[in-house]
């Protein structure tokens, strides 16, 4: 595919982009939320009385003072989840009696300011009565603590795939097991949650750093019964999102409900500290797997158990453990996969969608055990895996656990992976290493993936136009929003590849609901192969319609009208070709409207890294890591290159330096901002070569499947199995992510225990 200019980089590189805290609305006032600085506790009042005094304050509220103000709104996606999950477990956008985890909001002031607005949150207080928190899911699990009185703290119990006989078991000639700690993590995007609601006569206008604003629209207008035309949600510049902007948050009901209130706007732009402490969590899962095989290797069976931190309030985490159970069994053709599932909750803010969401989880359990089960063996990892492997005429593939893959060559992306690596010059230096008492252990770690991109059944359409303007032009617009991906790029060159015309004469409209009355959004890896399939589909019609006209035009049969480079062509009569702006000019307005419906993809890639440790000191050192990822058909090199790179140093994140880490309170700690919550930098990336394989899918005509997820989901696990190869560790439980100096050097210690008592 050709490489196409960059449309967005000289307004966002320059400090031209327009983002919500750039929008000057005349008369907006600014919230500032008080906030619980216990993690669980009964409230006995909010007293707002002195923040009212505060000069500049309007107004300060609890949810005493606002009765009629309406809950949270929740998402039950088809197959993610569960009335009965929600069913008395209700999210007050303000605390009404009970808090349930750090930072909960109790009261809002609005001012003239965000200076002022401050001033008066500092003057609220609150009585509240401290109850015990719980953090973890096994401590949620004994039931001893509550949040919901009468309530189980298990929300939701699911499962995957046939119960596995024991005899399974008994008659492997191998069999593993081992525990996974996948921590929390926060998705940590340079741009925080942003809303500014705007009230016009009967309409109310939203702008907000958002992926999915129909869904936002629909949201707000049911929570104020309202009608959704009565609503405008429009997206401007958003700096990142990860997943972590998709919903209507406790904060968003607030400001609609007191800008429509006061008629008045009303701004929210939340703060790094409040971002880090409220916004939404990813991943957060407690897992036990067991794996078998036969004496050759080849896997029989493969159990994986999860008990899942969904966080204080069922929302549409408490549905997402079930893409971890749906995607257990990852590249390899296991006979009998078996997954069940709780979705626990516990004391911390909610957990959402975060890249990759639930296939991080199964990539990264399945993954360290394969290396766990070829230590058993005394297999080398990579052959373990070519053994088992879904071959390339197998597709497409169902797996145990219900998954149909599309397309897959998964040998042929991890051949390229150890040949950009040099696997084997790699494996030589680890043996001079083992043989020498003086050199730093060196590790190497693998891991192939499968994920699932697009979205679930239900929800893998999306709705687009395109219209031409009489100079030629046309605009295209669809119900994505972009929050970084190149769509301001990528969808109108696409647009202009399948007619025919410059790029530079197509527009993009994105991110307003009231110029694309429908829509999706932004999520789950379905930019190119849902809502690109979309606009390809849309330029069909577009090309049809264009010859239908042409062909009346001149007085003949439509396939007598002939499309090509940008332009209609007449098979006889020595008509002159029409071009787009003729054509408008010759027969009126042109435009083409529909919904578009793709399947579901599942892109595959192979991850290989080589990290040194340090047994004394704990520290890891990864000195190459290689992705290779294949998303079907590339529409765009140089973006497809950047979302695996960026994908890849979170998921380093993830392996060696992220984690939310709790007080016997419950309480984060958090007081430092990032100085306790670490994310790689650029003095922590190490060197990453990404590459590619290229296998269409079947399943949209372009062929593309999702690929902004890769590197979240391949990296961590190849890490952690470098780390554990360095060390020679057969207890998987030794080296929990992330792996802090202070584990590797206990888990060396306990390999190692005569290094360890140095």
């Amino acid at each position: 595919m050709e490489q196409w200019t960059r449309r967005e980089d000289e307004r966002l590189l320059t400090g031209k982009g327009r983002y919500v805290a750039d929008i000057h609305v005349p008369g907006c006032l600014d919230a500032a939320f008080v906030r619980s600085k216990v993690a669980h506790g009964s409230l006995r009042g909010v007293d707002c009385t002195a923040a009212r005094q505060v000069p500049g304050v309007v107004g300060a509220w609890s949810a005493a003072d606002l009765p009629d103000l309406p809950p949270v709104p929740h998402t039950l996606l088809a197959r993610l989840s569960t009335e009965e999950a929600v069913a008395g477990r209700e999210w007050p956008a303000l605390v009404k009696d009970r808090v349930r985890y750090p930072g909960e909001a109790l009261a809002v002031v609005l001012a003239e300011d965000r200076y002022r607005a401050e001033d008066g949150a500092a003057e609220v207080t609150a009585e509240i009565d401290p109850l015990p928190a719980v953090v973890t899911p096994a401590a949620a699990l004994e039931d001893s603590v509550r949040l919901f009185d009468g309530l189980s703290n298990t929300a939701l119990r699911g499962e995957a795939g046939e119960p596995i006989d024991p005899a399974v078991w008994q008659e492997a000639a191998a069999v593993v097991e081992a525990t996974y700690r996948q921590q929390l993590l926060m998705p940590s995007p340079m741009e925080c949650r942003t809303i500014l609601a705007v009230p016009e006569g009967d309409r109310l206008t939203v702008w907000s750093g958002h992926q999915m604003p129909h869904r936002l629209r629909r949201e707000l207008a049911a929570l104020l019964g309202w009608s959704p035309d009565r609503i405008r949600v429009v997206v401007p510049d958003t700096g990142g999102a990860f997943g972590s902007k998709s919903a209507a948050f406790p904060e968003f009901v607030v400001v609609a409900y007191l800008a429509v209130t006061l008629g008045r706007p009303v701004r929210w732009i939340e703060d790094r500290l409040e971002s880090m402490l409220v916004a939404t969590r990813g991943r957060g899962q407690d897992q036990t797997v067991r794996l078998a095989a036969d004496a050759d290797g080849r896997l029989l069976a493969y159990e994986l158990t999860i008990d899942a931190d969904v966080g204080a309030y069922p929302h549409l985490g408490v549905g997402l453990p079930m893409q971890t159970a749906w995607m257990a069994s990852g590249a390899y053709t296991t006979p009998h996969v078996h997954a069940t599932l709780r979705s626990v909750l516990t004391n911390t803010m909610v957990t959402y969608p975060y890249r990759g969401a639930g296939r991080p989880e199964a990539a990264t359990a399945i993954e360290r055990t394969m290396d766990l089960l070829a230590r058993r063996l005394g297999i080398d990892p990579v052959e373990l895996r070519r053994r088992n492997f879904i071959p390339p005429d197998a597709f497409p593939y169902d797996t145990p656990t219900g998954r149909r893959y599309d397309s897959g060559n998964y040998a042929a992306a991890l051949d390229l992976a150890l040949e950009t690596l040099g696997y084997e010059e790699w494996r030589a230096e680890q043996a001079r290493r083992r043989g020498d008492p003086d050199a730093l252990p060196l590790g190497i770690g693998v891991s192939c993936y499968v994920e699932r991109s697009g979205g679930e059944p239900g929800g893998l359409h999306e709705f687009g136009s395109l219209e031409v303007h009489e100079d030629g032009t046309v605009t295209a617009r669809c119900g994505a929003a972009p929050s970084g991906q190149g769509h301001e790029t990528v969808f109108p060159a696409l647009v202009a590849r399948t007619l025919g015309i410059p790029e530079e004469r197509v527009r993009l409209v994105e991110g307003d609901t009231d110029q694309q009355p429908e829509g999706l959004g932004s999520f789950a890896s379905r930019s190119a192969q849902v809502a690109g399939a979309m606009l390809q589909h849309a330029a069909q019609l577009l090309i049809e319609e264009a010859r239908h006209r042409a062909a009346q035009l001149w007085g003949l049969p439509a396939d007598r009208a002939a499309w090509a480079d940008g332009t209609v062509h007449a098979a006889s009569g020595g008509q002159a070709p029409l071009g787009l702006a003729e054509l408008v000019k010759a027969t009126g307005p042109l435009r083409v409207e529909d919904r578009y419906e793709a399947g579901m993809a599942f892109p595959f890639g192979a991850h290989v890294a080589v990290t040194e440790v340090d047994p004394d000191l704990g520290t890891v050192n990864v000195l190459r890591l290689v992705a290779v990822d294949d998303c079907g058909v590339v529409l765009d090199p140089a973006v497809v290159h950047g979302q695996a790179f960026g994908s890849a140093v979170q998921g380093i994140g993830q392996a060696l330096y992220e984690g939310m880490t709790f007080g016997e309170d419950g309480v984060p700690h958090l007081a430092s901002g990032f100085l306790d919550y670490l994310l790689p930098t650029y003095t922590e990336i190490p060197p990453i070569e990404i590459k590619d394989t290229r296998t269409p899918s079947p399943t949209t005509p372009l062929g593309a499947k999702g690929a902004g997820e890769s590197g979240c989901i391949g990296t961590p696990a190849a890490i952690v199995n470098a780390v554990a190869d360095a060390l020679k560790t057969a207890d998987p439980g030794l080296l929990q992510m992330p792996l802090t100096p202070d584990s590797v050097w206990r888990a060396a210690g306990a390999t190692h225990p005569e290094e360890g008592a140095r």
